[in-house]
Formats: C-alpha cells, structure tokens, sequence
C-alpha cells in the first residue's frame, strides 16, 4: 500500500510540476532549443568533414544529440529540488500527510515527460536534416524507451546533487562540469577509433556510448561496412544500457530517499 500511495501523491507532484512548466514556457523552450542548435551546427557544420563508414554522418549524429539531451535534461530534476529547497516548498511538502518519496517521484516522472517532449522536436527537426529510422515501429519504439529509462536513473542521480548543493545555480555549474566531459568523450558526435588508446577505452566504456550505440542499433543507424567493436559494452549496447540503468536505481533511488528525509531548511 505505501508503493501505491507513494504514485498517488507523486502523480499530484508530477502534475504540480508540468503546471509549472505550462506556466513558464520558457522552461521548455530554452530545453527545446539546445539540441536543435547542436543538430543544425552538427549536421551543417561538422558534418562535411566527418564521415562514418558506410552510413550519413547524420544518421551516426541524431541518436547521439539523443543521448546528449536526455542526459542534460536529467539535470532539470537536480536543479528543481534545489530551487523547491531554497524557496521552503519542501518544507511544506514535508509537513502534509504525504509518501516520503512522493516528490522525488513526482520530480523524477515529470522530468520523463518533459524529455519525451523534447524527443519529439528533435525527431522533426532530425527528420528534417535528413536522418531517417531504418528499422519497424518496435525496434524503433524501444530505442526511445531505452533513452528515457536512461534519462531517468541519471534523473536519481541528479535528485542526490540537488538535495545537497545550496542552489539550482550550482546544480547546473556543478552537472554542467560532470555531463559535458561525459557526453564528449564518447561515440556520440564521432566515431572513436581516432581517439588516443587510453581515451579510446574510456569513451568505449562510457555507458553514453553504449546507450548511444544501442540507439542507432534500435534505429537502423548502422552500417555492416563499419568495423566490429572490439568491446563488450559496444557489443552489446542494450544489455550493458540496462544493466547501468538498474544499477544506477538500485543505488541512487534509496540514497536519494534518505537524503530527502534528511534535508533541513536552508
């Protein structure tokens, strides 16, 4: 009864916060905004200096601006509890007869559809660049599904970071620091193999390169020409995805629990 009770009042939450986002459609735009910036540039810019073997460099680069943003959208979730923290909106949620872990869900799934929104702009303007899905509705489907469920364990980690830093201000500089490395050193604008050896079994092992590779898998993005991946995580880019993202909710949805239960006024 406590899991169920902790939906309903997450749902309320969930609601709270797309009202918000209904009431300030800066928060989306601005949100919509960055990766089609990083399409355009991308696909026009770079794009006439790149070329993965055996397939557009704008196919190999839609599933990586993918991954990118659903990864810096998590951080909307850190940035949100901090802003509830320092405005006492917290404190007023722990004093109503409400799940413990009530607002962390309701953060968490609103951040969800906020992502699956933003998926949807960068599909049509992907679409409209000249990336195309080569694979059925059901491989396609779970691509997207395997991006959001990525999206949301990182969502976990970023409630953990915004129920301990100070403000949305230094969630954002803090993510900002942590992500952009992160969603760089890996396969998502470039094929790795010019990396240096060292750099190259990092940004192998990245689970942003996995989720990345098992994205243009699930999309048809790939090419028999291309070389085989000599490593397990790019072998089997699905599975790999999966199990960081049960392991990142197995660690970071109870952690993050305890540290709401923790949070003072500040």
């Amino acid at each position: 009864m406590s899991a169920v009770k902790a939906l309903a009042d997450g749902a309320i939450v969930a609601k709270r916060n797309l009202i918000k986002i209904k009431r300030v459609p800066d928060l989306l735009v601005f949100s919509t905004m960055s990766p089609i910036m990083f399409i355009l540039l991308f696909a026009y810019v770079f794009g006439s200096s790149i070329h993965p073997v055996g397939i557009s460099y704008r196919e190999f680069l839609i599933p990586g601006i993918f991954a990118q943003t659903v990864i810096f959208g998590a951080t909307i979730t850190g940035a949100g509890l901090a802003d509830d923290i320092q405005k006492g909106i917290i404190d007023r949620f722990r004093s109503l007869p409400m799940s413990r872990s009530a607002v962390l869900v309701g953060r968490t799934g609103s951040d969800v559809l906020n992502n699956v929104l933003v998926i949807v702009v960068m599909s049509l303007t992907g679409l409209a660049v000249g990336w195309r899905i080569r694979t059925d509705v059901f491989h396609a489907a779970g691509g997207f599904l395997l991006l959001l469920a990525f999206a949301y364990a990182m969502s976990w980690i970023m409630a953990c970071v915004g129920l301990i830093v100070p403000s949305p201000e230094v969630v954002n500089n803090a993510s900002f620091m942590v992500i952009f490395p992160l969603t760089f050193v890996a396969n998502t604008f470039v094929p790795t193999d010019g990396f240096p050896s060292g750099l190259r079994a990092i940004a192998n092992w990245n689970p942003v390169s996995s989720v990345t590779e098992a994205a243009r898998e699930l999309f048809g993005n790939t090419s028999r020409k291309s070389p085989a991946p000599h490593y397990w995580s790019l072998q089997h880019p699905v599975v790999y995805t999966l199990i960081w993202v049960v392991g990142m909710l197995a660690v970071f949805v109870p952690l993050s629990v305890r540290l709401y239960k923790r949070a003072a006024s500040r």
